[in-house]
């Protein structure tokens, strides 16, 4: 008889976006102009060079001398090449690079790699992928009352700390770290990573280090892990062309695999990839080939410091109103505390309720997110100035 996985059904119901979707869509039945501070998805257009680039590879496909079938798994070597000499300084082989179509993906994925009986750690609050992804492994037990899987390691992020992870007591032997963090956006510091490469060492870890806003930071907090000395034994990269490049239609993520890990990932890693996936399109890696033209850096460069614009645009009227906030210098998102101890599902529905505003509650990121929500500055100057407008109306009422 067929059965149901188990893991699957000690999951939570609901995804988090899953659930401020429903929560908008019957709030939009009142109110039909809400503005979206939520999902952190791009609204700037491709990037001309992009495009050019996409279309001259679909013209490519259509003629009989230049057609081209199923490509490498791991990724055409054009690609690579360019990802290993612009993001890497060619530190990095373009064979320990794997291209794929989404870095959430990967993320999750990694974990088939891991015997079932390896401890999983991860920052709190975090990106939701990984969590749920460590409970579809089979690697944590049921939900605790606060909110917790039993099981898992948790690294609380809290005001008291900056937002940074901290070393776990005991032993645990995979870490989940991202850096600039979502939700929170703060980046780890030189300093942090290096405690964490030397615990990784030490204890035999493998650390997975989501840098999918890399391109984003201001502050000289490290893009990479591989920064760190002696990171190549011990650790592995996810990174995505969908936030920097504006690829969330598109589907084109990066992961790096280092052949000097102290376990061989590398081959395992290519063998999954081999198995299971047949690469991302022709036309889409040409497009994320053209990223690292002169044109296209030059464009998405300037696309970068509009988000960066729109974050400061945010963050300043947020902080004008009287909100605390943290992040919003090293990634597009505003980690903003909740008013008079308002629980985060709390201040999302009085937002939305009152202000017609969505964002993210930081519960939904792991129990220290608690008291928090979460402001994507994704959105347009425009957006940004009505939203702040309706705040300003809102805080005169009360």
């Amino acid at each position: 008889m067929a059965e149901i996985n188990p893991h699957y059904q000690k999951l939570k119901m609901s995804y988090l976006f899953q659930e401020i979707e429903k929560r908008s869509e019957s709030a939009r039945l009142k109110n039909p102009d809400l503005l979206n501070f939520g999902i952190g998805d791009v609204t700037l257009p491709l990037a001309k060079p992009i495009v050019k680039a996409m279309c001259a590879a679909i013209s490519e496909l259509g003629e009989t001398n230049t057609h081209r079938g199923y490509g490498p798994g791991g990724g055409y070597s054009f690609l690579r090449e360019k990802i290993a000499q612009h993001d890497f300084s060619d530190q990095i082989s373009p064979d320990e690079i794997f291209i794929s179509n989404s870095a959430k993906s990967d993320s999750a994925n990694i974990q088939e790699l891991f015997h079932p009986n390896n401890i999983v750690a991860l920052a709190d609050p975090t990106y939701p992928v990984y969590i749920d992804s460590t409970v579809l492994a089979g690697r944590s037990k049921e939900v605790s009352e606060n909110g917790t899987y039993e099981g898992v390691t948790y690294l609380p992020c809290t005001e008291e700390n900056n937002f940074t992870p901290p070393l776990p007591s005991g032993a645990v032997d995979v870490i989940y770290l991202c850096s600039p963090n979502n939700p929170t956006g703060v980046a780890l510091t030189k300093n942090a990573l290096e405690k964490w490469v030397d615990y990784a060492l030490k204890n035999k870890a493998i650390i997975l280090f989501d840098a999918a806003y890399e391109a984003f930071i201001t502050s000289n907090a490290p893009h990479s892990i591989y920064e760190i000395e002696n990171a190549n034994k011990v650790a592995i990269e996810f990174r995505s062309f969908s936030k920097k490049a504006g690829f969330t239609s598109l589907g084109c993520a990066y992961t790096v695999v280092p052949k000097d890990l102290h376990i061989p990932l590398h081959s395992l890693w290519k063998r999954r990839v081999s198995t299971k996936f047949n690469g991302v399109p022709y036309p889409i890696q040409r497009g994320a080939e053209a990223t690292y033209s002169e044109s296209g850096k030059e464009v998405l460069k300037c696309q970068i410091v509009q988000y960066q614009k729109q974050t400061k645009q945010l963050r300043d009227g947020l902080q004008k109103l009287g909100y605390t906030l943290f992040g919003g210098i090293d990634a597009p998102y505003i980690w903003c505390k909740a008013p008079s101890k308002m629980k985060s599902w709390e201040f999302f529905d009085y937002l939305l309720e009152h202000a017609g505003i969505i964002c993210t509650p930081g519960s939904g990121f792991g129990p220290s997110g608690e008291g928090f929500v979460r402001f994507s500055a994704f959105a347009s100057e425009n957006t940004i100035t009505q939203a702040l407008k309706r705040l300003e109306a809102l805080c005169a009422l009360h």
